[in-house]
């Protein structure tokens, strides 16, 4: 007999946790000494929970307070205190009622998309991508459009892109900082594509995980511009609490009942630990800077190291933490050349196809989040690879 399966058994991978299987089984097979595996291949920041959240969670787990089901949106306190960040970060006002706490950005999005968009819909969004946002949408019966992006616009997607769209989508996902291209949308420019996908019936859905993670291009909030987008953001990137699973979406007035709704069926509520966690955080800036300044040196780093170390063509990393390199004077197969960067020079980076499935080839993500040492260490494997290597 054979057995129905649903679509969303047909769902590809996240082709960078199979990196990470592969890292890990190279790391694992090191002779004792050997040099280590670089871990350039995941946005995950190298330093962990800052002091104080570690410390309210300890103390949470000392006091005998039970530690169970929140709300659906989440602790009321941690509501209001994302509000307060919100406020001071960006000037703008959003009720606690309009927040909703979240099971990393990574749950998330299936709540907002399931909110907002039908089966059959269309939701359109820049190439390089995100490869969740794909493989949601897909699973849940929606039809991701795809906006070829390139340098011209520094991989992000712009107003004229959008007129171009026959029929209109039903909605538009935009990233600023962007993963994997580290670009950004200047504040006037997400106005621009906030103002026009709210007059026209297109819901935003902004990503907006890599906030903080910004060097030179000031940060803006779809919030602030769009009284129908909806905001997703998470602890993962700035607050360095990947493993907690904790994240938020701000939400417009006609979502957060169906929301609410969906997360309380879905999820029941985000781990109250990890609230605490999360509450506790927003007073550790001191530490959470420096983990800026230090992404800030990697970065810097990287930029001037990677052209003379075979990598020349680099995207503008304006924000979030990562490099996206052009290789295809080197090869026109990105998960072949990550294997081999792997194996032979023990650094592990994501291939481009898994956020690109067209172009993708011939592109190649270096995360700069782990260890300063360990990311000058890279450009040193890199130039000696590059030599060594055949192209």
């Amino acid at each position: 007999m054979t057995l129905k399966t649903g679509r969303g058994a047909a769902a590809p991978p996240f082709i960078v946790m199979d990196v990470i299987a592969a890292a890990n089984a190279r790391q694992a097979s090191l002779a004792p000494g050997a040099p280590h595996v670089i871990r350039m291949e995941v946005g995950q920041p190298g330093t962990g929970a800052p002091a104080g959240a570690i410390a309210a969670a300890e103390a949470a787990m000392r006091s005998g307070q039970a530690l169970g089901y929140t709300e659906s949106f989440g602790l009321a306190s941690l509501r209001a205190r994302i509000a307060g960040h919100i406020a001071d970060w960006y000037g703008t006002a959003v009720p606690p009622a309009r927040i909703a706490v979240t099971v990393g950005a990574s749950g998330a999005f299936p709540l907002a998309f399931l909110a907002a968009f039908d089966p059959g819909d269309a939701v359109a969004m820049a190439t390089p991508f995100y490869p969740p946002y794909v493989n949601i949408l897909t699973a849940l019966g929606m039809v991701p459009q795809m906006l070829p992006t390139g340098p011209e616009t520094r991989f992000q997607p712009t107003i004229a892109m959008l007129e171009a769209l026959d029929p209109r989508p039903a909605g538009l996902i935009v990233a600023s900082p962007c993963n994997p291209a580290g670009t950004m949308l200047a504040p006037d420019e997400l106005a621009g594509i906030a103002r026009w996908c709210h007059a026209n019936g297109v819901r935003l859905i902004s990503d907006e995980i890599y906030h903080g993670l910004h060097y030179e291009t000031p940060i803006a909030t779809a919030a602030a511009f769009s009284p129908s987008a909806v905001v997703v953001n998470s602890f993962s990137k700035y607050f360095s609490m990947t493993g907690w699973r904790i994240g938020w979406l701000v939400l417009p007035d006609d979502l957060v009942r169906p929301v609410e709704c969906l997360a309380q069926n879905l999820f029941i509520s985000a781990p109250h630990i990890a609230q605490v966690a999360a509450e506790a955080a927003f007073d550790c800036g001191a530490e959470l800077q420096a983990n800026v300044a230090r992404y800030r040196r990697s970065r810097d780093l990287l930029l001037a190291a990677l052209p003379g170390a075979g990598f020349p063509r680099l995207c503008p990393a304006e924000g979030a933490f990562y490099l996206y390199a052009d290789i295809s004077d080197r090869t026109n197969d990105s998960r072949e050349f990550c294997a081999r960067m792997l194996n032979e020079a023990g650094i592990a980076a994501s291939p481009g196809v898994d956020f690109d499935r067209a172009r993708g080839h011939r592109f190649v993500r270096f995360s700069y989040c782990g260890p300063e040492a360990d990311m000058a260490e890279a450009a040193h494997r890199l130039a000696a690879w590059t030599q060594s290597s055949p192209r």
